[in-house]
This record gives C-alpha cells, structure tokens and sequence, in this order.
C-alpha cells in the first residue's frame, strides 16, 4: 500500500497531483471510468506510469483519491442568518450532491480505494467542518444548537445510509425533516 499525503503537497508533486487528477477526469468524460488505466491516464497527464503506481498504488487508489478531492466543498456553507435556515440549506445541498450519479459514484471510489479508512474519515472531516461552520455561526448569534457529532448522527449519517444503501427518491423534504428532527430534540 502506497503512503497517501493527508495535505496537499507542494511544488512538482503538487503538479503531478493535479495533472494525474485532471487527466482522470479528463478521460472519464470522454471514455467512461471503465475505460480508464493507469497507462492511458500517466500518459495523458505526461507522467510515466511508475510515477503512478508509486505515488497511488494502483488505480482503484488513484480514482478513491480523485474522488476524496471532488467531494472536498470548495465554499463555506450558506449563511442565511439563523441554525435551522443554515442547517437546512446545507443538509439540502449535501444531500442533492451525495445522491446525485455523480455523487455516488464519488462515494463509492472514496471508499473502494481505502483499504485504511483515511478516505473516509476525510471526507467524514470534510461533513463536520461544514457542520462545525453553522454551529459557530449558530452560537455566535447567540443560539441554542447541538453539537457536531448530534448533526452527524441525526442528518449526515441517515442522509448517507440511503444514499448508499436504500437508493430512491431523495428530497428537500428529507433533509429538512432530518434537521428539524436534530435541532428540536437538543
């Protein structure tokens, strides 16, 4: 098993990071994720295919890479001026994302390339981050609001257990009902 750096690296590894990683998604919109090998994406990204095994392993571990990146949230959740408005917005989007196609697909590459489980507890760092963000919020408005690991239990993990395992219509309503649920019992 390859080490996995749990920060982003800098200089020449940071631009093999990115090219590997541009190259898969590169590829997978145009051939499909089947269609991918560690050959075709080093020679798209313009690295040699050892540079890949060596820093990934092999491929399951570079897309569960790839897909620990994509699930990274690129902003800070919505502050839309109270916990039960914040909470609500931000469980509707992470549900939206995770039970897209997209997002499944994501998750599932997350987990099948993590024989360790350091995938899952970042992407897992990545939610109660988020979370973490609209509690402060929360509190510094003066509001009463649980903690991050009651968010987690009550609305992340419900929300992740269908999504995962009970595929099917997944809504708003859903989310809503789920943090109405966190937030009234604390």
């Amino acid at each position: 098993m390859s080490p996995k750096p749990m920060v982003r690296p800098g200089g020449r590894s940071a631009r093999v990071q990115e090219s590997v990683h541009a190259a898969v998604r590169e590829l997978q919109a145009e051939l499909g994720r089947e269609a991918l090998t560690v050959p075709l994406v080093a020679a798209r990204a313009g690295v040699t295919p050892s540079t890949v095994y060596r820093r990934w392993g092999d491929l399951q571990e570079l897309l569960s890479d790839v897909a620990v990146e994509h699930l990274r949230p690129d902003t800070p959740p919505a502050d839309l001026g109270s916990l039960r408005a914040d909470l609500g917005a931000w469980a509707e989007q992470f549900l939206d994302e995770m039970a897209s196609p997209p997002g499944r697909a994501y998750i599932r590459d997350a987990l099948l390339g993590d024989p360790d489980g350091s995938n899952a507890g970042q992407c897992s760092a990545y939610a109660a981050d988020q979370i973490g963000v609209v509690l402060a919020r929360a509190g510094a408005r003066g509001e009463a609001a649980p903690d991050a690991e009651r968010v987690i239990d009550q609305v992340v993990a419900p929300m992740m257990y269908r999504v995962l395992f009970r595929p099917g219509p997944l809504d708003a309503a859903y989310a809503r009902a789920l943090v109405e649920h966190a937030l009234t019992e604390s």
